[in-house]
Parts: structure tokens; sequence; C-alpha cells
């Protein structure tokens, strides 16, 4: 053991150690030992604490000596632990005086910050009155195949948003490891049939499943959606079907290898507004025994700043924890070679240390410029529950692309007959020119649900949410849903009803699909998924949340209208243009334009029921084989409406790609129109149209 040898060392029981490396933080395996690093500004004093695995007490306790203190970071070289059965926390001693937002306590033994993995919560759901959050020490030897990363450019994206429990649990589900990272391996050929190329994963690191957890009716609610973070740097073991061996890293990375060779990118849902700490009140488990002043925006009085609605605010823009988020989002880059980021409620991360919003937030801008994250993908949540709303003004760098909320909620009240939302959606359709006209349309993430609120299928379904059962009274959750029941409040036998509301699906998912930015779907929406009109299931770890794939065999139409649409967006590039272009092309017509049922007559500031749009597609441009006209009719009205079709040049003739009344084709197999002149669209109802 040559460090041992070549440097003085002290000992306690079997171990042995002496002064460590300051970088990096956390625990690391380097030659002989374990190095391990960790900040504190306010602290008197720490102690590593060691356990063996699944032990109560610890086997040993060493204080780091003064003299391994480097600055405000303590650092102590181990050697002679078995790696795979140790556990670790610290004890930090100093002052606990709340008012001054000081809060040390040496009784508590605190989590790591960089903590690559933790043990304590190794099998969901399941947890014990010795239960406990502790690091644990992993071995960075994953073998990578040659990962191929992908790079896709985001305008070339089609998103597919899903939680990695929800997906896969049910027992329609037939594959095994239903609910894990392996879980989803097995249902990658559906996604590819499907025709997304990115997944964008609700929370996966480790979180506390039982935080908040109560019984409503017979059922435990739980901390489902985790978006209450408990260590930034682990992947949360109960989503890990081999996280009683330790081995959850290495599933999650064979997770993304797999999807990667499947040519499907990986993006993050990433939560640094707030821990799971909580407020004033919250448990001890890492950040605020360890350094409560630095982590977290503290009033004058001590307590905590609530600009998340969940109790504390991260200290986003000091410089500490500013350098541990980029730590963090370098780690998942370059150790599991992750695409990119989405941040929830990300306006926090442009607050001071008094909670004022900045113009040129520090940590922002480090991200946009840092070189390990040059090709990542970030995107904001650009709001956040103190009432701070940037969409369309969220500082950028010419790198930071948003959740379209507009975009939500314009086609929501166009769709549900709100001839008012009809020049808004046009620029919507357009990539938002009014926000990101100086950027490229693909800064627009365009969507119509997400996790948080209703699902497709109970936005035509529902007036009001129905959120008895998580036990708040139906206050929670969002009450402006922009949603339309179309005759029946939740399910109806009426033929009429559910063929409307089957259109009604179809004609959002088709103007999603058509316009440009960057579409985003909610997983089990292209087969009518349903969450029995709650639209705000973060507690639900049941059937409310699970995605019931018998669902998929009886609305297999709606999933092959979208897989057609998806597939039709992929195959015109027009569709995916990096740039408002409405100037003529080489096609000799405008590349993108606005119609009424008349061609080339629609006023745009006038309120509307009907129009189209028409794109033209250059192949020279596009790189396509020849010119194309892609014509998109919507009708909201209730009536049916003949719509005249734009005169295109000579050879040219009109096929039908997809409609929301019921016929949808597979690219290439497009159905061709026995009549060139007009359209004929029922009421309520859209079509796609392709001249070639």
């Amino acid at each position: 053991m040559k460090q041992i040898d070549t440097f003085p060392t002290n000992k306690i029981q079997d171990l042995e150690y002496r002064a460590g490396r300051v970088f990096p933080f956390g625990a690391t395996v380097v030659e002989d030992g374990v190095n391990f690093s960790v900040y504190s500004k306010e602290a008197a004093s720490c102690t590593l604490v060691l356990y063996h695995h699944g032990q109560k007490k610890p086997f040993v306790e060493i204080p780091f000596p003064e003299s391994f203190k480097v600055g405000n970071v303590y650092t102590m070289m181990v050697f002679g632990l078995n790696i795979d059965t140790t556990e670790y926390g610290y004890r930090f001693d100093g002052e606990h005086d709340p008012a001054r937002g000081l809060l040390f306590d040496k009784e508590k033994v605190l989590l790591d910050p960089y903590a690559k993995a933790v043990s304590g919560r190794s099998k969901w759901g399941e947890r014990t009155k010795d239960s406990y959050f502790r690091g644990a020490i992993i071995r960075e030897d994953f073998a990578w195949e040659e990962d191929k990363i992908h790079n896709y450019k985001l305008n070339d994206l089609v998103i597919y948003e899903l939680h990695i429990r929800s997906f896969s649990v049910h027992e329609s589900n037939k594959e095994k490891y239903g609910g894990t990272f392996a879980g989803l391996v097995k249902k990658i050929p559906y996604l590819k049939e499907l025709g997304v190329n990115c997944v964008e994963l609700m929370p996966i690191f480790e979180f506390d499943e039982f935080e908040n957890s109560r019984e409503v009716d017979g059922r435990q609610l739980l901390n489902y959606w985790g978006y209450s973070t408990v260590d930034f740097f682990a992947p949360k073991c109960g989503y890990a079907r081999s996280a009683p061996y330790g081995m959850q890293s290495d599933e999650l990375k064979n997770m993304v290898e797999d999807l990667h060779k499947n040519g499907i990118e990986v993006i993050l849902d990433v939560v640094f507004n707030h821990t799971a700490e909580g407020n004033e009140n919250g448990p001890y488990i890492s950040y605020r025994g360890i350094d409560n002043r630095t982590y977290y925006l503290l009033t004058p009085e001590g307590y905590y700043y609530n600009f998340s609605g969940c109790g504390n605010t991260m200290n986003c823009n000091n410089a500490v924890v500013r350098n541990m988020i980029l730590d963090c989002l370098r780690y998942w880059v370059s150790a599991y070679h992750i695409d990119g980021f989405r941040f929830d409620l990300a306006s926090i991360l442009t607050r001071d240390e008094n909670g004022a919003p900045m113009i040129t937030p520090p940590l922002l801008e480090t991200l946009a410029r840092d070189p390990v994250l040059g090709s990542a993908k970030l995107i904001a949540e650009a709001w956040d529950a103190g009432g701070l709303y940037q969409v369309g003004t969220f500082p950028s760098w010419n790198r930071w692309s948003e959740w379209n909320g507009k975009y939500r909620d314009c086609l929501r009240r166009f769709i549900k007959g709100e001839g008012s939302a009809a020049p808004e959606l046009f620029t919507r359709i357009a990539g938002s020119d009014d926000m990101y006209g100086g950027r490229s349309p693909s800064v627009s993430i365009n969507f119509v649900t997400c996790h948080d609120g209703f699902t497709l299928y109970d936005l035509v379904s529902y007036n009001d949410k129905h959120n008895e059962q998580n036990g708040e009274g139906n206050r929670d959750g969002c009450n402006d849903n922009n949603s339309w029941n179309c005759g029946a409040e939740g399910e109806t036998d009426d033929p009429e009803i559910n063929n409307l509301r089957r259109r009604q699906m179809k004609n959002m998912l088709t103007i999603l699909l058509t316009s440009r930015g960057v579409p985003m779907l909610l997983s089990g929406d292209e087969f009518a998924n349903t969450q029995f009109g709650n639209n705000n299931a973060y507690c639900q770890d049941n059937e409310i949340s699970w995605l019931n794939w018998d669902m998929l065999d009886k609305n297999r139409d709606l999933f092959e209208f979208t897989k057609n649409m998806i597939a039709f967006r992929m195959a015109h590039p027009v569709l995916r243009a990096n740039g408002f272009y409405y100037d003529n092309n080489g096609t000799g017509y405008p590349e993108m334009t606005f119609h009424g049922i008349n061609p080339w007559e629609l006023d745009r500031g006038a309120d509307t029921l009907t129009f189209a749009y028409l794109f033209a597609e250059d192949h020279v441009k596009y790189g396509t084989k020849k010119d194309a006209f892609i014509y998109v009719m919507v009708n909201a009205h209730w009536e049916g409406h003949e719509y005249y079709l734009p005169i295109i040049p000579e050879g040219f003739v009109w096929h039908l790609s997809a409609g929301s009344y019921g016929e949808s084709c597979p690219v290439g197999k497009e159905k061709k129109l026995d009549a060139a002149g007009s359209f004929y669209l029922p009421p309520r109802s859209s079509a796609v149209l392709l001249a070639k």
C-alpha cells in the first residue's frame, strides 16, 4: 500500500487514515483508499461516521483533525474499507441559533450532499422505523459499449415525458421489472414504434416517497412524483430492481445506453429549487445541518423563503451552491451520458439571496457557457411558485429553451371553442416569434399536456378537476384548465360524445405535431390514458397514475394516428425549421402562410374558429427528393365547413395524410383525393393534406 508507506497516517481500529484531497467533493475511490471531502463554512468541527451496511450503529467515527481542513473543506483519505459494505455520513458541530440561521446539531448524522449513491431505502415503498439515508461508495467502472451520443438538434426532437414507475408498473404491462429502470428498457420497442426520439424522465434523483405520506380512504398517499430531492448526485434506489445489491447506478446507465442504441435521447427533470428538508419544522437530512445559511434563502429572522411552494428555496446563486449544481450536471453528463435537463420552477434560479430576480443570474450564465455542458439541452420551466413568470423572457445566452405555457393555454382555449384565441394561436403555431423572434422556434417546447394537470383524455372529458382522493378537499391542483368535457362529466356511454372527444384529442395532436418548435407528449396520451379527472396526481401511487396498457388495444386508432403524425413530422423537415421563414423559397411560394376557409383570405387579428396553414417545402433547402406542399385545416366550429384548397403548381396532386374524424395514413401511403378543389371538414375536426 504505497500511499500508507509514503505518507504519515493515523490508525483507528483496523483502518488507517490521513489528510485527503479537496477535490472532488464526495466519497471517491482512489488508489488503495477512499477520499472523503465535504464543505462547511460555519461548522466548528466535523466527524466522519462509518457503518456496515444496514447496521443501526456505526462501527467507527473519525473526527477530522484541524490539520485535515483546507479552507472550509474537511478532507480525509481512509484505507482498509470494504467499499461494497460501507455506508457513511457526517456529524457537524457548531452554533445552534435559529434566529441567525445556524442549525448545527452534533447528534444528527447527515447525508453527504455529493454522495453518488444512497443506502437505506433500496426498495420502493418499503420503510421501517430504522430507515435512513446514508452515503454509499460506488466504483465508476461501468463498461460503456461505445455508447452512441446522438446530439440531435433541438428542432428535430419529439419529446415524450414519462414517470419511471407509472410507465410500466401496472399489471396490464406484461413485461418484467415493472416500475424500474430495467422495466423501461423492456418498453423501448414500443417507444421506437411510436416514433419518439427523446424521453424526458420525471425526477430520478434520490427522494423520499414517504415525505408527507398519509392515508386517505384506505389508500396510502406518497410523495410519488419525487419533486423533493434528497441527493442530487444519486439515482433513486426504488427505481432500480438491482438496488438491494447496490447496482442502481449500473442499471440506470444500462437503461441510458439501451435507449441511445435505439436512437432515443434522455433528458432529466431536475429540481434544484428546493430540497426535501422542508421548512423550519422539516427533517435534518443533509444541507441544513451542514451549512444552512449557504444552501438556503433565509429571511432576516432565520426562516426559509418559500418561492418553491415546498417549504424552502435553495440559494442557487451563492457561489458554493452554484458550483454544486454545476458539478451535479457535469457528473450526470459525463458519468451517465445524459443528453439534457429540464429545470423545474427554473425562475427560482434567477433569484438573488434576497429573493429578487436578477437580469443576468450567474448560475444560468455559468450553465449556458460551461464546456462540459456544451451540447446538453437546457430547458426551463420559466416560472415559480412565488409569482415570477418568465415565459418569453427567461435569461438564455442563446442556450436555454422554455416550456411554452402560453402555447398550451392558447391551443386549449381555441380547441374548446374560443375563437378569440385564434390570433395568438397563429403565432404559437409559427414558433412564437413574438417571444423568440431573435432566436429560433426551437426555443419553444410546445405541449398541450404534461405530468402537471389533466391528461389529454381528461382534458376533453372533465370540466372540473376531481382531486378528492388527494385528501385536500379538492383545493389542490390548478383551477384554470381550459378544459371541456364535450357534454358529460367523466365516463359516458354516449357514442356522439365519445366520438367528439376522440376528434378533439386528434385535433390537438394534429396542431401540436405540425407546429414549429419542439413538440412534447405526455406518456399515455397516445392511447387516451386517464387519471379519472385528477389534475394533480403527485401523491397517487395507484391506478390513478399508472398507465393502463389495456387502453392501448382499446384506443389503437388514437395510437396509430399519433404514430403516423410523428412519422409525418419527421418526414417533412419544413415542419421542423429552425428559423422563422415566411418569404418565398425555391418552390415559388411563401414557406409558411395562414389562410381562412378560402385560401389567402384571413384576417389574422380577428376572432375565428376556422383557419388553415400552408407549408411550402423546398427540396433543395431541406434536402428532400422533391418539393412538397402541406395544408393543415382546422375547424373548431360546431358546424361543418367546406374548405377551398390553394392552387399549387401543375403536376402536384393533393393527398390526405390525416383526418381527426377517423382517417390516418402512414407516410408514403397518403390517400389521393378525388376532387382537388375543396375539402369538407366535419364539425370540430382537422385534416392534413400533402401535395406531391
